[in-house]
């Protein structure tokens, strides 16, 4: 538990740090491909996948910060306008996603505004 909840902090202080660069920086629309996971299960002890989608599913539609890891990265997701994607991707956790938006990085992370999502 006291695992989620840090990993769950440290999401939260990248969700804050990353949506202040999407102002700073101009980010480049971009096509994302992969799974659907609650960042604070997928960063607290690696859950992803279809044995996680239930926890995902409910993880997403509390608020926890969601975002879609591509075979080589992993993205946080907001909606557009610095809106919650929360209730857009919750349906879709641990499947796997086309995702189209506008990309930042900031130190590491990597920021994904969502525009449009489609399941694969």
């Amino acid at each position: 538990m006291r695992k989620w909840i840090v990993a769950a902090g440290i999401v939260g202080l990248a969700f804050c740090s990353g949506s202040a660069v999407a102002h700073e920086e101009a980010g480049g629309d971009q096509t994302v491909t992969g799974e659907v996971v609650d960042m604070a299960c997928y960063l607290g002890h690696g859950a992803a996948g279809a044995a996680h989608r239930e926890c995902a599913q409910k993880c997403i539609s509390s608020g926890l910060p969601v975002g879609i890891k591509s075979a080589d990265q992993l993205y946080l997701v907001i909606g557009n306008d610095h809106q919650p994607a929360n209730k857009t991707l919750a349906p879709y956790a641990a499947k796997t996603v086309v995702a189209e938006g506008t990309v930042t990085e900031q130190n590491g992370v990597h920021l994904l505004a969502l525009k449009k999502v489609t399941v694969k």
